[in-house]
Protein backbone atom coordinates (compact mmCIF):
# COMPACT_ATOMS: atom_id res chain seq x y z
CA UNK A 1 0.00 0.00 0.00
CA UNK A 2 1.26 3.24 -0.92
CA UNK A 3 1.93 6.61 1.16
CA UNK A 4 -1.29 8.82 1.42
CA UNK A 5 -0.55 12.03 -0.82
CA UNK A 6 -0.55 14.85 1.43
CA UNK A 7 -3.61 17.53 1.00
CA UNK A 8 -2.51 21.05 0.27
CA UNK A 9 -5.85 23.32 0.73
CA UNK A 10 -5.22 26.91 -0.79
CA UNK A 11 -7.82 29.55 -0.04
CA UNK A 12 -7.40 32.98 -2.53
CA UNK A 13 -9.59 34.08 -4.55
CA UNK A 14 -7.20 35.20 -7.47
CA UNK A 15 -7.66 33.00 -10.29
CA UNK A 16 -4.18 34.31 -11.61
CA UNK A 17 -2.99 32.65 -7.97
CA UNK A 18 -5.08 29.28 -9.02
CA UNK A 19 -3.40 28.96 -11.81
CA UNK A 20 -0.11 29.39 -10.57
CA UNK A 21 -0.81 26.49 -7.71
CA UNK A 22 -1.84 24.50 -10.25
CA UNK A 23 0.92 25.27 -12.62
CA UNK A 24 3.20 24.67 -9.96
CA UNK A 25 1.96 21.55 -8.16
CA UNK A 26 1.29 19.65 -11.18
CA UNK A 27 4.15 17.17 -10.55
CA UNK A 28 3.80 16.85 -6.67
CA UNK A 29 1.97 13.94 -5.40
CA UNK A 30 -0.48 16.47 -3.49
CA UNK A 31 -4.09 16.84 -3.75
CA UNK A 32 -4.75 20.77 -4.40
CA UNK A 33 -7.71 21.71 -3.07
CA UNK A 34 -8.48 25.69 -4.01
CA UNK A 35 -11.31 28.10 -2.52
CA UNK A 36 -11.56 31.34 -3.73
CA UNK A 37 -13.35 32.75 -0.28
CA UNK A 38 -13.34 31.67 3.23
CA UNK A 39 -17.02 31.18 3.49
CA UNK A 40 -16.43 28.32 0.54
CA UNK A 41 -13.14 26.92 2.14
CA UNK A 42 -15.27 26.56 6.11
CA UNK A 43 -17.22 23.59 5.37
CA UNK A 44 -14.53 21.66 4.11
CA UNK A 45 -12.47 22.77 7.02
CA UNK A 46 -14.50 21.63 9.60
CA UNK A 47 -14.62 18.29 8.58
CA UNK A 48 -11.07 17.69 7.00
CA UNK A 49 -7.16 18.78 8.17
CA UNK A 50 -5.30 19.17 5.53
CA UNK A 51 -1.68 18.85 6.07
CA UNK A 52 -0.57 22.14 4.56
CA UNK A 53 -3.33 25.43 4.30
CA UNK A 54 -2.26 28.41 2.85
CA UNK A 55 -4.17 31.52 3.40
CA UNK A 56 -4.58 34.59 1.34
CA UNK A 57 -4.75 37.49 3.83
CA UNK A 58 -7.02 39.32 1.14
CA UNK A 59 -10.34 37.34 1.09
CA UNK A 60 -13.36 38.87 -1.21
CA UNK A 61 -15.69 37.96 2.67
CA UNK A 62 -13.23 38.08 5.39
CA UNK A 63 -9.32 38.04 5.92
CA UNK A 64 -7.35 35.23 6.00
CA UNK A 65 -6.07 35.91 9.39
CA UNK A 66 -9.27 36.46 10.71
CA UNK A 67 -10.16 32.90 9.07
CA UNK A 68 -7.47 31.11 10.72
CA UNK A 69 -7.96 33.04 13.94
CA UNK A 70 -11.51 30.69 13.84
CA UNK A 71 -9.80 27.56 12.60
CA UNK A 72 -7.57 27.51 15.50
CA UNK A 73 -10.09 27.66 17.95
CA UNK A 74 -11.16 24.25 16.44
CA UNK A 75 -9.36 21.34 17.98
CA UNK A 76 -9.01 19.81 14.67
CA UNK A 77 -7.09 22.98 13.74
CA UNK A 78 -4.74 23.88 16.75
CA UNK A 79 -2.11 22.68 14.89
CA UNK A 80 -2.45 22.83 11.67
CA UNK A 81 0.50 23.65 9.17
CA UNK A 82 -0.30 27.43 7.68
CA UNK A 83 1.23 29.42 5.37
CA UNK A 84 -0.13 33.46 4.67
CA UNK A 85 0.03 34.84 1.57
CA UNK A 86 -0.57 38.29 0.64
CA UNK A 87 -0.14 40.99 -1.89
CA UNK A 88 0.67 43.43 0.90
CA UNK A 89 3.31 42.68 3.29
CA UNK A 90 2.83 44.85 6.77
CA UNK A 91 4.50 44.09 9.27
CA UNK A 92 1.29 43.52 11.33
CA UNK A 93 0.11 41.31 9.18
CA UNK A 94 2.91 39.20 9.79
CA UNK A 95 2.80 39.87 13.71
CA UNK A 96 -0.94 38.60 13.40
CA UNK A 97 0.17 35.21 11.53
CA UNK A 98 2.75 34.77 13.20
CA UNK A 99 0.73 34.87 16.68
CA UNK A 100 -1.34 32.43 14.96
CA UNK A 101 1.69 29.78 14.58
CA UNK A 102 1.89 30.67 10.69
CA UNK A 103 4.73 28.76 9.69
CA UNK A 104 5.95 31.38 6.95
CA UNK A 105 4.11 34.44 5.26
CA UNK A 106 5.00 35.26 1.11
CA UNK A 107 4.81 38.07 -0.16
CA UNK A 108 2.95 38.09 -3.37
CA UNK A 109 3.86 37.78 -6.49
CA UNK A 110 5.75 34.29 -5.67
CA UNK A 111 7.26 32.56 -8.53
CA UNK A 112 6.56 28.87 -9.21
CA UNK A 113 9.44 27.69 -8.00
CA UNK A 114 8.67 29.41 -4.20
CA UNK A 115 5.51 27.66 -4.58
CA UNK A 116 6.63 24.42 -5.03
CA UNK A 117 10.02 24.47 -2.43
CA UNK A 118 7.01 25.63 0.20
CA UNK A 119 4.66 22.76 -0.12
CA UNK A 120 7.75 20.32 -0.34
CA UNK A 121 8.89 21.84 2.91
CA UNK A 122 6.07 21.77 4.66
CA UNK A 123 4.04 18.22 3.39
CA UNK A 124 7.33 16.41 1.98
CA UNK A 125 5.82 16.27 -0.79
CA UNK A 126 7.72 14.29 -3.92
CA UNK A 127 7.75 14.86 -7.67
CA UNK A 128 5.30 12.16 -9.66
CA UNK A 129 6.80 10.80 -12.67
CA UNK A 130 4.33 10.91 -15.54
Amino acid sequence: MGKKMPTVVVVDNSPAIKTLFERSTEKLGIELIIFASAKDSLEYLQANKPDLLILSIILPDKNGITLLKELRKSPLHQDTSVIMVSSKDYAQDRLAASELGVLDFIPKPMPMQTITDVIVKYTKAEPISK
